[in-house]
């Protein structure tokens, strides 16, 4: 299924009672299929199925048997033993002895004839103690807790960052005070999408880093470098729009994009202050020569970013399924350029005369 597979709401439940954690999980899956969005509910709940509980008595203990003679004769009663392996060309064949089908009933499991150490043959009812329970057919596990998973489906998919948050605010809260001792927390795509962010978090530190180190250098400023990387947070906000836009919700494959972005929205801001830069060089002040930039560079900067945004159009609206994984990270990349540039030509000259005056009142204090 690739990154965030799974249906679009996991819950995993967890508590040391089981008939607690049963009953939680079908309150909270009665809780869900209150809001329409929320579809193909899957309670979690396994079903229960017939097992024999065999304790040992007395008696067993002075014929020498112990619980594992009991338990792995039993076993071989009715899963059977293999007797030989017989290589014929390249196949192998095994030989697996076991009691006759029609000795395997449970009608007959009381009656079931075991042999002890000392060799003596005695009945199964003679020196076990039987008891009939009903068990959980399936047992899962998370973190060392005994847990419920609950899943269902959210349509349309931009609706889950509501159902995401009334989970974790309205009916959480509820439950955990219903039920003491209950844990949750989310799972399915929601952790797949914890993780990565988690992970390119990091990454994006780094690639912050790097893009600052490589334009302090040519630009001989440790201030100018942040004018330029001022774009990244609104090409982030132009993506989030971009997925409101076209009915997307936000997903890892977009958190992917975003971080592809970081290093494309700052090619326009680079552009116009290095224009900006050779202009001052030539004698004009601060205010026209970010003013010269804005107008000379205003037609390459708008031409890379629509032939850019245009390039993507067909990717967004993709819809064959081998194709529609990387929508979201071309709906990221298109509209954050988009955005980011048209608010590159007004927040970025403006941060450029901003950051003139704090020199200027810099140099006049010290003097």
């Amino acid at each position: 299924g690739g990154p965030g597979s799974g249906k679009g709401l996991t819950v995993f439940l967890s508590h040391r009672d089981t008939d607690v954690l049963n009953q939680a999980a079908a309150d909270f899956s009665l809780l869900i299929r209150d809001y329409p969005e929320v579809g193909d509910i899957d309670s979690g709940i396994s079903n229960t199925r017939r097992q024999f509980d065999l304790k040992l008595l007395p008696l067993a203990g002075q014929l020498g048997f112990t619980s594992r003679d009991v338990a792995s004769q039993v076993r071989s009663a009715y899963e059977g033993v293999i007797a030989l392996r017989q290589q014929r060309g390249t196949n192998e064949i095994t030989v697996r002895v076991r009691l006759p089908e029609n000795e395997t009933q449970l009608a007959y499991f009381e009656d079931l004839m075991l042999r002890s150490p000392s060799g003596q043959e005695v009945l199964l009812r003679d020196i076990v103690q039987i008891k009939d329970t009903m068990a959980e057919a399936k047992i899962t596990h998370d973190n060392g807790r005994k847990s419920i998973k609950v899943t269902a489906n959210i349509n349309p998919s931009s609706a889950t960052s509501m159902i995401m948050r009334i989970v974790q605010t309205e009916i959480m809260p509820e439950l955990m005070a219903r039920y003491p001792g209950l844990h949750w927390r989310f799972g399915g795509r929601q952790q797949d999408m914890q993780e990565s962010t988690n992970t390119m978090v990091y990454g994006l530190l780094f690639s912050l880093l790097g893009i600052y180190a490589l334009l302090a250098i040519p630009f001989k400023s440790y201030t100018q470098p942040f004018i330029i990387m001022v774009s990244i947070p609104f090409g982030i906000v132009g993506a989030i729009i971009g997925h409101m836009l076209l009915g997307h919700s936000l997903s890892v494959i977009s958190i992917f994009g975003m971080v592809a972005l970081t290093g494309v929205v700052v090619n326009d801001s680079l552009v116009l202050i290095d224009f900006a830069n050779i202009s001052r060089r030539s004698g004009e002040n601060c205010f026209t020569a970010i003013r010269q930039a804005a107008i000379q560079r205003f037609r390459p900067i708008l031409l890379t970013t629509l032939t850019t945004f245009v390039g993507l159009v067909p990717m967004m609206f993709e819809t064959s399924r081998d194709a529609v994984m990387m929508v979201p990270m071309a709906i990221s990349l298109g509209f954050g350029v988009l955005f980011a540039t048209f608010i590159t030509l007004i927040i970025v000259p403006s941060f450029y005369l901003i950051l003139e005056d704090v020199h200027e009142a810099i140099k006049r204090f010290w003097k």
